[in-house]
């Protein structure tokens, strides 16, 4: 938990101290609020410089960049892996039963229902869900549609849930017993309330009055004496002993897994359609999945309710999403009718349909603009991101076709987009693992294959999908030595790094690459997979230290300085050694590593802003000076001698472009000055100057252009 001083300002931000108690920042609403409370972090953080902050959030809505500005290091929870999975379900049985028949044979069901269904295999990655696939299991064979395994998980929730014991405390109310049937459709109404709010599905909030007053209401149905009382008793009891609801603070709850609220609202919606007769097909065509499919937060409640209805009027909705116009959304439509198909439990039904849908899919693996752009622009990303979207659609939704293996290879093997190829392979590798011609082809793939990219690919998927093969490793370490390519030999050095850490002889063996590899970018990699896995090592540390002081690789020494000043900062002897690389390294590549390091981790050191100073004005390299004025600027901006600063680099940093290259660091200062001082009055005549007078061509043009720009913007 993040604290603060109430009388600091950071109001907003103690508002929502209790983020940590649920999802994270994603639990602001309102955008404006958010941003606010994300600039307050970024405040805290540099007031408490010392203090270690977690901000959590889910993916949707989530804009990672201010964090990133602010050196907030980026993760993303993951799923559990095959493995862990394994390793839970066999934890899991040791501790709950003792008969060792009975453990054995409800460990084989609950695994065997994971590798045999494919719903069920997905929802397993996730720990809540894993936990209660395991409960259920204990007395059941596990449903094999996700709809129906939500509804037997809410089950277990609530049928043990005593009534009858909570309302023993208050003596004034008559003692009444309530079915788990009628909680569940309370909390439908609960959860179809919640999204019908201004946030919607997004929100997942209720206020406490207004979650009474559902429960009152339905509990009036059931003609239960003292209705107000005993909703209290229920929400206490959703909370504390059946962990279906959350308290937020400020008098308002929410479920407790957004799984829940999706499904209770999917429910709602199939409940009106089917048993109500309220909503007719049409109207859950174009008022449910017309108004949302847009909106990925929903997108989880509308493959719920496609699994809940009949295949025929499934296909029916199928058949309106893919006709909707969302090239504009990425396509957003077609490949939500595609998750919608995996959700039909008999296809053959809608046979047509499924043909249709995966014609559309293929096509998009063939879509681009009608016109030129750069390989590095804003829609070659966005071609790539649609193309390898539908090979993945297709590898998942039609895995069980004869059609797609062979497809995949020939995507994999010949297309002529690389990312293509890449998420054909990923595909495959993960899809038909069990397959025994699936090893033998990657192999021959990261031999023979004629591109680079495929071939990265596919020794990547070895060694994931194949770690306990006794061949993997001697494998991975042929390719190191011997590849022909060294961005294979580099992929093949990462993933023997993270693979098998605990190998005794990969930690020697990743030092020698260190040491004598003759590609640079292979030993920078080496450098970094040891900082990272081996952390806790004592000999790890002065290893990096004597790298950082002696190799004669200045990629290697900067990999070094990076991961001590990252991994080991509180170390005495780091800031010390650090600030003697800066002045004395011969490398200026190096030294300008160290210094940004040095202003990012220890700004507050009294030694730092003299050395950017000092960087800025006399390093004889002009990497460094550029390096040291950008650090200056974003860290001192408030400064009152800043100007003064960059008006002398303007002027007197001795960088010509023809002699040295490209950065120069009069540019910079320029571009600073015009963002930072637009209104300072020696910056106008500063331009006029630079414009007419600077020795460098192209800072006279660009000198130039932000005069006009200034110019413009004053009159």
């Amino acid at each position: 938990m993040i604290l603060g001083d109430p009388g600091s300002g950071k109001s907003t931000l103690l508002q929502y101290l209790a983020l940590d108690l649920f999802d994270g920042l994603d639990e602001v609403f309102d955008p404006g609020k958010r941003e606010d409370v994300i600039t307050d972090i970024h405040r805290f953080t540099n007031d408490y410089p010392d203090v270690r902050v977690i901000v959590t959030s889910r993916v949707i809505g989530y804009k990672p960049q201010r964090l990133r500005d602010a050196q907030f290091d980026y993760f993303m929870l993951q799923d559990l892996e095959e493995t862990q999975v394994k390793e839970f379900i066999n934890r899991w049985h040791d501790l709950t039963f003792t008969d060792q028949v009975d453990k054995q044979r409800k460990r084989e069901r609950l695994q065997r229902a994971i590798d045999t269904s494919k719903a069920i295999r997905e929802l397993a990655g996730n720990p809540l869900l894993l936990t209660m696939m395991a409960i259920l299991n204990r007395n059941q064979e596990l449903p094999r549609d996700r709809p129906e395994l939500y509804n037997q998980a809410s089950r277990v929730l609530l049928h043990q849930w005593d009534v009858e014991r909570a309302l023993v405390e208050h003596q004034q109310l008559e003692i009444q017993t309530i079915d788990y049937k009628d909680k569940q459709a309370m909390l439908r109404r609960v959860a179809y309330q919640m999204q019908a709010a201004e946030k919607g599905l997004a929100g997942n909030l209720i206020a406490a009055d207004e979650l009474e007053g559902i429960l009152t209401d339905y509990l009036k149905t059931l003609d239960i004496n003292n209705p107000r009382a005993v909703a209290r008793v229920m929400i206490k009891q959703l909370r504390e002993r059946n962990f279906i609801l959350c308290f937020m603070g400020a008098d308002y709850y929410a479920f407790v897994h957004r799984t829940f609220l999706e499904y209770f609202c999917a429910w709602e919606y199939v409940w009106q359609f089917e048993k109500e007769r309220t909503i007719s097909l049409e109207e859950l065509k174009t008022e449910v999945f017309g108004k949302h499919w847009q909106d990925e937060s929903w997108h989880e409640v509308l493959r719920l309710i496609v699994g809940m209805i009949e295949p025929k009027l499934a296909g029916e909705i199928i058949d309106y999403l893919r006709n909707q116009s969302g090239e504009a959304e990425k396509f957003i439509n077609v490949f939500l009718a595609t998750a919608c198909l995996n959700e039909v439990r008999n296809r053959s039904v809608i046979a047509s349909t499924a043909t249709q849908l995966l014609n559309q899919i293929k096509g998009l693996i063939q879509y681009d603009f009608p016109y030129y752009y750069e390989p590095y622009e804003e829609e070659a990303k966005l071609v790539r991101e649609i193309r390898t979207q539908a090979v993945t659609a297709i590898a998942t939704t039609w895995h069980d076709s004869p059609d797609t293996l062979p497809w995949l290879k020939q995507k994999a093997q010949s297309d002529d987009d690389s990312s293509v190829q890449y998420a054909a392979v990923q595909e495959l590798a993960k899809g038909w693992k069990d397959d025994p011609d699936t090893l033998p082809w990657l192999k021959q793939k990261a031999q023979s294959d004629d591109g680079v990219a495929g071939r990265m690919v596919a020794v990547e998927e070895i060694a994931k999908g194949w770690k306990d093969d006794p061949d993997t490793l001697p494998w991975l370490k042929q390719k190191v030595q011997s590849d022909d390519d060294h961005n294979v030999r580099r992929v093949a050095v990462k993933e023997i790094a993270k693979g098998w850490k605990d190998d005794p002889d990969i930690l020697p063996w990743l030092k020698q690459k260190v040491q004598s590899d003759d590609y640079w970018l292979l030993r920078m990699v080496a450098v970094k997979e040891i900082a990272k896995a081996w952390k806790d090592d004592p000999d790890t540390l002065p290893w990096l230290k004597q790298k950082v002081q002696s190799d004669d690789n200045r990629f290697v020494r900067s990999a070094a300085v990076k991961e001590i000043a990252k991994g080991w900062k509180d170390d005495p002897d780091t800031l010390p050694m650090l600030k003697q690389k800066v002045q004395s390294d011969d490398n200026g590549f190096v030294r300008r590593e160290v210094l940004e390091e040095i202003a990012k981790s220890w700004k507050d050191d009294p030694d730092t802003l003299p050395i950017l100073k000092q960087k800025a004005q006399s390093d004889d390299n002009k990497y460094v000076r550029y390096a040291a004025v950008q650090e200056l600027a974003q860290g001192w901006k408030n400064e009152p001698w800043l100007f003064e600063l960059l008006r002398d680099r303007v002027l007197n940093d001795p960088f010509l472009r023809e002699e040295n290259g490209q950065d120069n660091p009069r540019q910079l200062a320029i571009e600073i000055l015009i963002k930072q001082y637009p209104n300072h009055p020696q910056t106008l005549p500063l331009l006029r100057d630079r414009s007419e007078n600077d020795p460098d061509e192209q800072v006279r043009e660009f000198a130039q252009n932000k005069l006009a720009q200034l110019e413009n913007k004053r009159s």
